[in-house]
């Protein structure tokens, strides 16, 4: 069997990797670095931001961990086929690449997704996620149009740099998709770090007069903030351009191109997984769906649950989530019971001065099956891996009570949720 990949991020390198230990031939097109967004221009750089005090150390920082990382990729794609260029249907099963064709039994779509913008006089004057990384200075005055995941880390990061930094939200809240309450949580505690947050602010135009200009309008008002520089940060959209799905008859819409749960597309035989599915755009979540296609491709059960996928914010401190909000509850008709735990009562928290935190587990009423889990604190992206797991064995939260947990460790935060 030969499979033909479009696309060399975590939903595409990690599917082929997988297939060439199966056995499978593999043909992997790609149009930038292999790694895709997560690794040169996403998570991973963002990181190296988030774990160095200064802007000179995470550049060097940047450009040590990206390389090592390439080569990993390289090692474990050595048996593969790797085709640089951009990728396009000529038929159902034929894809074109700098003039050449080519073919196989089954295609997976993983071409991933680039930063949207508003359509607002001026964005072009600001950034994207991919410049601010190149950035050889720190500003002294950041605006960051977006308070989702990618503004709110780069939030963090310069202001712990040193920069003065705003941001703005068209929404009522920060993280318009996370728990509301866990959200105003962080807001505050980003608020107390000298982060300036504008909710409920529609940016109506950028200008340029020596600095910056961001005019925006809250509540009826016209209202303006000046900076150096400015981040776009109002999320991505699905790299669907160029490829040539008209051609090939493959049915997609404004999010994405559409698939069922083993992520078929209409196509007999087309696969797509990853952000060009526009579901949630999550590395992770992209490395998931392209083992889910593959499993399907290959006849193979899986038990992978794509409607639990833990979702983690890397501000200071961190913030991470899965499952149920409890507006999702509400919204569903779903009766639920919120249990909650605080950092400041947990001693390894204490001990190591870090008690800012908060924890929150969402159960079903009657069941006590566990619907949802968020949290904030530090290591809550590490946290949160616990509730998904059980999670994915639709424990209770009796049952995740009667774990033993070390002491002292952080994941007493959790235990002592469970038994509230």
């Amino acid at each position: 069997m030969k499979i033909l990949i479009i696309g060399a991020g975590p939903g595409g390198y990690e599917t082929a990797a997988e297939a060439l230990r199966r056995g499978i031939e593999v043909t992997l097109v790609n149009d930038g670095p292999l790694g895709g967004t997560c690794l040169n221009e996403g998570c991973i750089p963002t990181k190296t931001f988030c774990a160095s005090p200064s802007l000179q150390e995470a550049m060097l920082r940047k450009e040590e961990v990206l390389p090592q990382l390439r080569k990993g990729i390289e090692f474990l794609l050595k048996k593969a086929e790797i085709v640089q260029g951009r990728a396009k249907f000529l038929d159902s099963h034929t894809v074109e690449v700098n003039g050449k064709e080519y073919t196989a039994d089954k295609i997976i779509i993983a071409a991933g997704s680039g930063s949207a913008s508003l359509t607002v006089p001026g964005a072009e004057l600001a950034l994207s996620s991919r410049e601010m990384l190149e950035l050889k200075e720190v500003p002294k005055r950041l605006c960051i149009v977006g308070g989702g995941v990618i503004g709110l880390e780069f939030a963090s990061i310069f202001r712990k740099f040193g920069s003065d930094v705003t941001v703005l939200e068209y929404c009522p809240g920060i993280l318009p998709r996370f728990d509301t309450d866990i959200a105003k949580r962080l807001k505050a505690s980003l608020a107390r770090t000298g982060i300036a947050i504008e909710t409920s602010a529609q940016l109506t135009s950028i200008t340029r007069d020596g600095a910056l200009k961001l005019n925006y309008i809250k509540k009826d008002q016209q209202c303006s903030v000046e900076a150096d520089v400015a981040l776009m940060a109002v999320g991505r959209k699905p790299a669907l351009e160029g490829l040539g799905l008209d051609e090939a008859g493959i049915e997609y819409g404004k999010r994405g191109i559409k698939v069922d749960e083993n992520m078929c597309t209409n196509v007999p035989g087309v696969y797509a997984a990853g952000d060009v599915t526009g579901g949630l755009m999550l590395a992770h979540y992209a490395s998931a769906q392209g083992l889910k296609a593959l499993n399907h491709i290959c006849g193979v059960k899986d038990d992978i649950r794509l409607d639990i996928c833990p979702a983690a914010v890397f501000t200071e401190p961190e913030l991470a989530t899965v499952g149920l909000s409890e507006e999702d509850c509400a919204g569903r008709g779903i009766s639920y019971r919120v249990h909650k735990s605080q950092y400041r009562a947990n001693g390894k928290a204490l001990a190591s001065g870090e008690s800012e935190g908060y924890c929150k587990i969402i159960s079903e009423e009657g069941s006590g099956r566990i619907l949802g889990a968020h949290i904030l604190g530090a290591h809550a992206s590490d946290l949160i891996h616990e509730v998904a797991a059980l999670m994915n064995f639709n424990a209770s939260v009796a049952q995740a009570a009667a774990v033993i947990h070390a002491h002292p460790s952080l994941s007493e935060v959790l235990q002592a949720a469970y038994r509230s």
